[in-house]
C-alpha cells in the first residue's frame, strides 16, 4: 500500500502538476488512512469499502480534526481510489458515493485599509532587510498572490517597465497580475539598494533572498510578517493569506468586478471568489446601520 501511495503522489506531481504543498497534504492524509487500515488488520485496498472509509473519517472528527480538514482528507482518499481504478488495480471506487461533510463557511479575516497602511509602514527603509520586507509586503497586498507564489518568484518574473508580474499558481497555471505604483517603487528600491548586497551567487534567480543569499522560504516570510504585525499593534493572528483576503475585499469594495478579481487570485471556480461578496455585503450593512436615521 505504501508503494501505491508513492506511485499516486508521483502521478499527481508529474501528470496533474499539483503544487508541493498540495502533494504534502495529500501524502499526510493518505498515510493516516493507510495506518488506520493496518491497525484494523486490512492489508489490501481491495478489502476496503465505503463503511470503512466513513469510520476512518468519523474517527478523525472525534480526534478534533476540523471539518475543512476532514473534507480535504476525503478528497485525497477519493482521488487515490480513482487513480487505483484508472490503473485497473481495483474494480470500483468505494469513496465515490460518500458525501462530503458539510462545513460552515467561515468569513476570512480582513484588515482595514488603515491597518494595511500601518503594517506597510513597519519595515525600516534604512536597512537591507527592511527594503526587502517592504517590497514583499507591498507586493502581497498589491497582487493578492499566495505566499508560496511570492517566494517562488524569480527575478525574470517581474516586468517593472510594464508594471506586471508573471505568476505560476496551482496546477502550474500561469497568470499575469498588474503591480501598483507603490509596489513598483518599493520593488525598485529593493532591487537597487538591497538584493545586490544580499546575493552570494550571481546565478541565483530568486527574487527575494534570505540573509544567506538564497531563496527566502515560506516559513521565513511567516516570521517576518508576524514580527511586523506585532510591531504595528494589529490584533488577531495575521497570516500571509490575510493580505490576500484584504486585497480581494478592498478591490470589490471599490467597484472591481468579480471576474477580474477571480482572474487575479487564480481561482479556478468563481464560487471560491464569491466568499468576498459576503464580506462586502457585511460592510454595506454596517455602513447602513451606522448612517441611516431609521436603521
Amino acid at each position: 500500500m505504501e508503494r501505491l501511495l508513492q506511485d499516486f503522489i508521483y502521478y499527481l506531481s508529474v501528470e496533474k502538476g499539483l503544487s508541493a504543498n498540495t502533494l504534502d497534504s495529500y501524502g499526510r492524509d493518505l498515510k493516516k488512512y493507510l495506518n488506520y487500515l493496518q491497525q484494523r488488520g486490512i492489508t489490501s485496498l481491495e478489502e476496503t469499502d465505503r463503511e470503512e472509509i466513513a469510520r476512518f473519517l468519523a474517527q478523525q472528527q472525534e480526534k478534533g480534526l476540523a471539518p475543512t480538514s476532514v473534507t480535504r482528507c476525503l478528497a485525497a482518499i477519493r482521488s487515490f481510489y480513482q487513480f487505483l481504478l484508472k490503473e485497473q488495480l481495483i474494480e470500483a471506487n468505494p469513496a465515490k458515493e460518500l458525501e462530503t461533510p458539510r462545513t460552515e463557511k467561515v468569513l476570512p479575516q480582513v484588515l482595514s485599509c488603515n491597518e494595511v497602511e500601518l503594517l506597510l509602514e513597519q519595515p525600516e527603509s534604512g536597512k537591507t532587510t527592511g527594503l526587502r520586507d517592504k517590497a514583499m509586503l507591498e507586493m502581497l497586498y498589491a497582487t493578492g498572490i499566495r505566499v508560496s507564489e511570492l517566494t517562488s518568484l524569480d527575478i525574470n518574473d517581474i516586468n517593472i517597465k510594464m508594471g506586471f508580474l508573471r505568476c505560476e499558481g496551482k496546477g502550474s497555471k500561469e497568470r499575469m497580475i498588474p503591480l501598483g505604483s507603490a509596489a513598483i517603487k518599493s520593488l525598485q528600491d529593493y532591487l537597487k539598494h538591497s538584493r545586490g548586497t544580499m546575493i552570494k551567487n550571481k546565478d541565483e534567480k530568486a527574487l527575494f533572498l534570505n540573509q544567506q543569499g538564497k531563496r527566502l522560504t515560506r516559513q521565513g516570510f511567516w516570521k517576518i510578517l508576524k514580527k511586523y504585525s506585532r510591531k504595528a499593534g494589529i490584533n488577531g493572528e495575521i497570516t500571509p493569506h490575510t493580505l490576500r483576503h484584504s486585497f480581494a475585499t478592498h478591490l470589490l469594495e471599490n467597484g472591481a468586478d468579480l471576474r477580474s478579481v477571480q482572474e487575479m487570485l487564480g481561482h479556478a471556480d468563481i464560487s471560491t471568489t464569491q466568499i468576498y461578496t459576503h464580506l462586502t455585503r457585511q460592510k454595506i450593512r454596517e455602513i447602513y446601520n451606522q448612517t441611516h436615521p431609521r436603521a
